[in-house]
């Protein structure tokens, strides 16, 4: 058993080999199931020119909003940016490269790099700016460009619920991009809320097969409120 226990008790060890020029992908949806305390260790580290792939940025103060804080993040593939102003002023400045793309195709990318698919065409973002510079071809009429596929040298996760040997359960909408990210990372580490022993997962709600993970830590979150909205 203990060759397939993904178990690590310190976030150094979760992120151990992690260096500088990397790509790193990141789950997450606004602040919902983002991988807090991996991103804490992330900056703690002081990694370099990274590039990241995340739907978005977090914002001013949190989530991977503190990485652009400390200028770690050299380019952003992301397909939504507006709750983050530094990210903003980063951009406007020439400090910080960034690649939009549309949500869905984000969601194929990275589905694509885990499922070992190195392109695959779309229609969306077809006479756009999103297809400048890519191969376009006809296909019963109708115009799709190339999306090449996203592979991370590491993948950093949020789960709800997993067992020793890497089983990820999500909770609700915290499920979000999180799947997607854990199967296309080269190294991917989970940090969930509760560990729990082989068997005790149903196994027909499992989302993340331990196969992707490599490292799995449990951890204690802060699950801020990005808007918090109040009945007047």
């Amino acid at each position: 058993m203990s060759g397939l226990d993904k178990r690590v008790s310190t976030y150094e060890q979760a992120l151990e080999g992690l260096g500088d020029g990397m790509t790193v992908l990141s789950g997450g949806f606004g602040l919902c199931g983002i991988p807090e305390n991996l991103i804490a260790e992330i900056r703690r580290r002081q990694v370099r020119d990274l590039t990241v792939v995340s739907n978005n940025c977090g914002i001013d103060g949190f989530g991977l909003g503190v990485l652009l804080e400390d200028r770690q993040i050299r380019k952003m593939i992301a397909s939504y940016v507006g709750e983050n102003a530094l990210f903003e002023r980063q951009l406007l400045n020439g400090e910080l490269e960034v690649e939009l793309t549309p949500q869905g195709t984000l969601a194929e990318r990275l589905r694509a790099g885990g499922a070992g698919i190195p392109a695959f065409y779309t229609a969306t973002g077809y006479g756009t700016p999103v297809a400048e510079g890519k191969e376009v071809r006809d296909f019963n009429g109708k115009h799709y460009i190339l999306e090449r596929a996203l592979i991370g040298d590491f993948a950093i996760v949020k789960g709800w619920k997993a067992d020793y040997f890497g089983n990820v359960i999500y909770r609700h909408t915290a499920q979000n991009f999180n799947p997607l990210v854990a199967m296309a990372g080269r190294i991917t580490v989970v940090e969930v809320e509760e560990i729990v022993a082989p068997g005790e997962l149903e196994p027909s709600q499992i989302h993340t097969p331990g196969i992707y993970v490599n490292r799995l830590i449990l951890g204690h979150f802060e699950k801020r409120i990005e808007k918090r909205t109040l009945r007047a």
